[in-house]
């Protein structure tokens, strides 16, 4: 309970869960991420036309939507190894960790999503993606719709550490796969809804001045404030989140060049953020996991992982594939239902099981080394694993499923 005289409950040190308890947490959280997510493929597949209208734009929805999760998902990791450590305080102070960390995912979210816009305008002028929208049209689309999709996730991040606190919730388990999918869900319609602020010309050139000033007041401010936690944040982040959205521009140009066979697929439109949702939850929890052990001592950052370290990475392998499988299925049945075109059952889960086989090894692979690394580097963990496990996965998610793709003959 929060009082208005600004006293905050302490949060109670959360055992990490038992292994029969880390599944049941993991498969639900999964579980509803491959749902909502589908509904955010939904939208996104059902926005054809605004992808037509707006040469470009499908560029943005990878990075976008892994900014939320690298923002948001970093920041449920520092609160989960919080939680664990003992100094967890529920409470918006802004000399708390909770209110450091929001100041900081604030100003992430500003900043990496001009970024974005500025990188996708170029990325599509070198790779020849010809028309594209001016790049004002990519800041305000970008931005606003960044913002829009973050005032959601931020909160529902806030309430699954509260829930931690309360239910005893292990975030490791639950936070990368639920603000992953909020991210997916809220991420999409975010970015149609702001695309109607594209195209107006002077007031849109407006907007899009107004929101660059607003990056460099906030970042200025973030990197000269006296809140240690905050800083450290953004002065950690930023590189790593910058190197994430370039990874994830070359997975925007994957789709955008296979928009006509994606349009053609629609279903396979609707799987896409399920896809890269699900392996790069499966990479976040491992990542979380891992953080959590290092920093409070139960396990060695060795190159080679312990067994305890292999024990969750083969229970990942365990949950991907009747994840992936319900992501077709679901997939395919949400086209059937709202009359999108779908290569039929058989073919998509065939796609599907291929593209997510090779993902998940990958995203293992990923998730330790980054981990352990940042960590043997006197680096923080949960600020530099998430990230690079969700845009690296979704540089190989693409590859792998549109190769998939071609290789069913869907494509």
């Amino acid at each position: 309970m929060v009082h208005h005289t600004g006293v905050m409950r302490t949060a109670r040190r959360a055992p990490l869960a038992a292994p029969s308890a880390d599944t049941r947490q993991r498969f639900v959280a999964l579980l509803i991420g491959v749902l909502a997510a589908s509904v955010g493929g939904l939208v996104l597949a059902s926005a054809g036309d605004t992808l037509r209208e707006l040469p470009g734009l499908l560029l943005l929805v990878p990075g976008a939507i892994a900014l939320r999760g690298n923002v948001f998902g970093a920041m449920g990791s520092r609160l989960g190894t919080a939680v664990h450590a003992g100094t967890f305080r529920l409470g918006l102070r802004p000399e708390g960790v909770v209110g450091q960390n929001l100041m900081a995912a604030t100003v992430l979210t500003l900043l990496l999503s001009v970024v974005l816009a500025v990188l996708a305008r170029g990325t599509a002028i070198v790779f020849g993606i010809s028309p594209t929208m001016t790049l004002a049209d990519f800041v305000v689309i970008s931005a606003c719709g960044g913002l829009l999709a973050s005032v959601g996730v931020g909160l529902a991040t806030l309430g699954l550490a509260a829930g931690s606190v309360r239910f005893g919730w292990d975030l490791d388990n639950v936070m990368a796969p639920l603000v992953g999918t909020l991210g997916d869900l809220a991420t999409v319609p975010a970015l149609v809804v702001a695309a109607r602020l594209a195209g107006a010309g002077d007031l849109t050139g407006v907007l899009a001045w107004l929101l660059a000033a607003a990056v460099a007041v906030s970042l200025v401010a973030a990197l000269r404030t006296r809140r240690d936690r905050l800083r450290e944040i953004v002065r950690q982040s930023v590189p790593v989140l910058v190197v994430s959205a370039l990874l994830d521009l070359v997975a925007g140009v994957t789709v955008e060049k296979r928009l006509d066979d994606l349009l053609a697929a629609e279903a396979v439109l609707i799987l896409l953020p399920a896809f890269l949702g699900t392996a790069g939850a499966l990479g976040g929890i491992l990542s979380s996991r891992l953080s959590t052990q290092f920093h409070l001592g139960l396990d060695d950052a060795t190159p080679l992982p312990s067994r305890s370290s292999l024990r969750d990475m083969r229970g990942l392998v365990v949950l991907a594939v009747p994840m992936f499988l319900v992501a077709a299925v679901v997939a395919h049945w949400a086209a059937e239902v709202t009359g999108q075109t779908t290569p039929g059952l058989a073919d998509l889960v065939v796609v599907t099981m291929l593209a997510g086989l090779v993902a998940t090894v990958f995203v293992i692979l990923v998730a330790y080394l980054t981990t352990m690394a940042s960590f043997r580097f006197g680096l923080d963990p949960d600020t530099y694993g998430i990230p690079m496990v969700t845009s690296s996965l979704d540089l190989v998610g693409a590859f792998t499923l549109i190769l998939a793709m071609v290789a069913v003959g869907v494509a």
